[in-house]
């Protein structure tokens, strides 16, 4: 083999495993995720005021609107003020907002611990923020991106997966909207009717693992 080819052939497998290296971070190799209509495991974590907060002390709500989101992401914070706004719209009506952030703060320190308290104390957000310091939440649900939404159901003292994907279908402009995915779902659900979309694509920034 001469040089120019070997040369080739080597730029062509370090751009293979470049790629299958940044596969691997966006998707685990252990991530499969929840499935519409499955049973979500009990999860507990901390939230910023310092408590520990798990699924099951949501069983007096209908449901829950889990959020994985995160303070870095410029996704992020462009659906900030619209999730506040979804747990101001259906808290009262049984499917609060839950948020979590499952990024790795040694990749941004933006989405420490300690930031996560400063960001929600500086929005006032009326519903909890956890931190995934394990990663083990994120990866049980299949999330991938922040933000995230997954929707839960509450039957008894299971939670169900009953929608999963974006929040609409805007992810920059909130007046440009005109598919609100998760109010669509939610309203469907308190009506007792089926979420006749459910699942989309989320768009965000990918979730930074451990390594």
């Amino acid at each position: 083999m001469n040089t120019r080819i070997y040369r080739t052939c080597l730029c062509l497998w370090i751009g293979l495993l470049a790629w299958s290296t940044l596969k691997a971070a966006d998707h685990p190799t252990d991530q499969r995720g929840y499935n519409i209509g499955e049973t979500v495991a009990n999860f507990v974590l901390k939230n910023v005021d310092g408590r520990m907060l798990g699924l099951s002390e949501f069983r007096a709500s209908k449901g829950v609107i889990v959020v994985f989101t995160t303070n870095h992401c410029p996704y992020a914070k462009a659906y900030e003020d619209r999730i506040i706004a979804l747990d101001a719209k259906y808290k009262s009506q049984g499917f609060p907002v839950l948020a979590i952030n499952p990024n790795d703060p040694s990749a941004y320190e933006e989405d420490s611990y300690e930031n996560m308290k400063v960001r929600a104390n500086a929005k006032r957000y009326p519903f909890p923020y956890l931190f995934d310091d394990t990663q083990k939440v994120a990866k049980n649900f299949g999330a991938s991106r922040t933000p995230q939404v997954y929707i839960l159901v509450r039957e008894g003292d299971k939670f169900t997966v009953q929608y999963m994907g974006a929040l609409d279908d805007n992810s920059q402009d909130p007046s440009g909207v005109t598919r609100r995915y998760v109010e669509d779902a939610v309203n469907n659900l308190i009506q007792g009717k089926p979420v006749m979309l459910n699942v989309t694509k989320s768009v965000g920034c990918a979730i930074q693992w451990k390594e």
